[in-house]
């Protein structure tokens, strides 16, 4: 029979994984009597936890929610999930960073050693907040291999699947500089040794091959931070500031219901139905479509660029209507 305290461990973590236990099935379970796991339910109680007994041919119990909050057991996948969950939590907008910072200190405190190296490995910079779209599922095993190397300064080698025609390209060589989400996908920051420049991979697209290559000097980011690289990136420009592309128009429609449509452009009410909008895009192509979904006359005020490219659409639109 196991000693008192890893028995009391055992029951609880039986009581956590399901909502109602048979009296006779957790003594078969934990192999002790049934008078033994009533005694260890009274002392679950004593310590805070309750557990209420449950009606039945067999009686049974169940862990509910308390007026207080117990100590609480999770297994190890549980406490790595909720260790980046922690890491993610200041782009929940709920104004909990401080809350989360806390807690992600207090569990790692408390974890075996095997578990402090894997959280301590999985260091995640979280960029923007997530959108509705159904983002491809990560392995947290490659997680956890791109997060060592990351850590131990490794260099990565991975097969990288961005389309069909690289099933049979050479397996890419990366320094790895970061783990980062960006609008709910897991990105790798990484310079990339046979093209000589910063790149971002998509993880759900990473397959990691062992061992890993020799260890490298980080270099610096050519930015202030990961968060501002990254943004800067999926805007195509230099600066996560600016977009490379950037037009200014006057709109037929209120400013505030251009306002309603533009994630971070900058509207200016002209009058009652007129309004001024400066927008970016990482093309002019793209910044002149973006802005012709709006269901009015535009006035463009420049540059000539975007002129050029709302032409370019008008023909492309004309040949399509005729």
């Amino acid at each position: 029979m196991p000693k008192t305290s890893a028995r009391l461990l055992a029951l609880l973590s039986l009581l956590q994984a399901r909502r109602d236990w048979p009296g006779g099935l957790l003594a078969e379970r934990l192999d002790v009597s049934p008078r033994t796991v009533r005694r260890d339910v009274d002392r679950l109680r004593e310590l805070g936890y309750p557990v209420r007994a449950v009606k039945g041919p067999d009686g049974g119990y169940r862990l509910d929610a308390g007026a207080q909050l117990p100590p609480l057991l999770f297994d190890d996948e549980q406490a790595v999930a909720i260790a980046v969950a922690l890491q993610l939590a200041p782009l929940s907008g709920a104004g909990i960073q401080e809350g989360a910072a806390r807690a992600l200190h207090t569990m790692r405190q408390v974890m075996p050693s095997r578990l402090r190296h894997r959280i301590d490995t999985l260091r995640v910079t979280a960029v923007e907040q997530p959108t509705t779209r159904p983002d491809p599922p990560v392995d947290s095993s490659v997680l956890t291999a791109i997060g060592t190397a990351v850590h131990a300064h490794d260099v990565l080698r991975f097969d990288y699947a961005s389309t069909t025609s690289d099933r049979h390209a050479p397996p890419r060589r990366v320094e790895p500089h970061h783990l980062v989400t960006w609008k709910g996908r897991w990105y790798l920051v990484g310079w990339d040794l046979d093209r000589g420049d910063w790149r971002t991979f998509r993880v759900d697209r990473v397959s990691p091959r062992t061992p890993t290559g020799p260890r490298f000097a980080p270099r610096r980011l050519p930015a202030t931070d990961v968060a501002t690289f990254v943004a800067a990136r999926f805007r195509g420009s230099t600066d996560a500031s600016a977009w490379p592309c950037l037009g200014e128009v006057i709109l037929d429609l209120p400013a505030a219901v251009a306002a309603t449509y533009t994630n971070d452009g900058l509207v200016e009410e002209l009058g009652p139905d007129r309004c001024r909008l400066v927008q970016g895009s990482w093309s002019w192509t793209g910044l002149a479509a973006a802005l012709g979904r709006f269901d009015a006359d535009i006035e463009v005020v420049g540059p000539a660029e975007l002129r050029a490219a709302f032409a370019g659409l008008a023909r492309r639109f004309a040949a399509a209507a005729g």
